[in-house]
């Protein structure tokens, strides 16, 4: 629990009622949203910041405000195998439910001050500047879409309509019934599966790992949601060939073989800035890990890697698709998403030709599509 949150009121802007939450006996509300269960006195708001107690219930406090919006190429989200060189319109909002020391975003994620939600904008708005933009897809990022959840979902409910899909962004870290909610309305995720272990989890992020096993094997077994997963790897935290050993054997063996995994590169940020970049011989180790493990698509990030970025065949072992950083290099997938040389289904979601955004980042501005 943090800062105080008594000067909220109901109709302030942003602010929105929540369901996710329920009374305590001893007077107290436990927001059930994350897996931390904060429980609220009256004024109070929860770790994330932006989910508070106002007027005997829990509010979200960012609804319709964002950090600014921006079209990404979808292959840095990073997904790999979902609509191939298409442009994603990308957007968080303030706040984070884990406290990661390492964080790449934590001006964003870790702010405290709603003066950071520059721009505004209503869930059909953005529906209509995605498409109008050109892009095949929406990405709640830059901060967890956990924590923003009823934004999300209106957001993801306005471009479905419109032919819009809609992928998150995520740590994972969300309660069952808030889990169950929030997956329903997407079409595509990417987890970060932080580390392997209970220690990593409880001292360098402050939650804990098994949440995030369960969402996985959740969104694996019981969605459509295509799904892929990043390890940012951290010299000396969780890095070592036997924690990628059992991390990526439970990984085939739990969400199957089809489940593209992202090992990135740690550059000193946020409260780790005393250790060094993640060497690239450790990506190069920790994707020949997965792949002798089972797992037919690993990938590096974070570094310039073309070998590590391209997917492969995991029929004959031609390349499919060839990357260069977010520039698609080499295409041979037929319109039904098989190998064009053997014939072997390559796991995804693609369309018969991908797309050409290549590595374009464009800042948008959401106030030119208001009515």
């Amino acid at each position: 629990m943090t800062t105080e949150a008594a000067e909220l009121r109901l109709n302030d802007p942003g602010v929105v009622p929540t369901r996710f939450w329920h009374e305590l006996e001893d007077g107290r509300i436990q927001c059930d949203v994350c897996p931390r269960y904060c429980k609220l006195h009256a004024g109070q708001r929860g770790l994330c910041f932006v989910r508070a107690r106002v007027e005997n219930q829990v509010v979200l406090t960012s609804y319709g405000r964002s950090s600014g919006f921006c079209i990404d190429p979808i292959e840095k989200k990073p997904l790999n195998h979902f609509l191939p060189g298409t442009p994603v319109l990308s957007f968080g909002t303030a706040g984070c439910n884990l406290a990661c020391k390492f964080c790449q975003n934590w001006d964003m994620s870790k702010s405290r001050e709603l003066d950071t939600l520059m721009d505004r904008a209503e869930p059909e708005t953005l529906a209509t500047a995605a498409r109008a933009l050109g892009c095949r897809s929406i990405a709640f990022t830059y901060n967890d879409p956990v924590i923003f959840l009823e934004y999300a979902v209106d957001t993801a409910r306005a471009c479905r309509e419109a032919g819009i899909k809609s992928v998150a962004v995520t740590a994972g870290y969300v309660g069952e019934d808030a889990r169950r909610e929030f997956f329903h309305h997407m079409d595509a995720a990417n987890v970060d599966l932080k580390a392997f272990t209970d220690r990593f989890y409880h001292r360098v992020c402050g939650g804990r790992l098994e949440p995030v096993l369960d969402t996985l094997r959740y969104i694996k077994h019981q969605t459509a949601v295509w799904l892929e997963l990043t390890t940012l790897l951290i010299p000396g935290e969780n890095d070592s060939p036997e924690e990628l050993d059992e991390m990526t054997r439970w990984v085939a063996q739990e969400l199957g073989p089809d489940v593209p995994m992202h090992f990135t590169a740690f550059h000193p940020e946020w409260k780790m800035l005393d250790i060094p970049p993640t060497p690239f011989s450790t990506l190069e180790q920790a994707r020949e890990i997965a792949l002798a493990n089972g797992v037919r698509y690993a990938y590096t990030g974070n570094v310039h890697d073309k070998a590590g970025e391209s997917t492969y065949c995991h029929g004959c072992g031609q390349r499919l698709i060839g990357r260069d950083w977010y520039e698609l290099s080499e295409w041979n997938l037929m319109p039904d998403g098989r190998c064009n040389r053997c014939g072997a289904t390559c796991a995804g979601v693609f369309e018969a030709e991908p797309g050409h955004w290549g590595s374009q980042r464009r800042p948008v501005r959401l106030a030119d599509f208001r009515p």
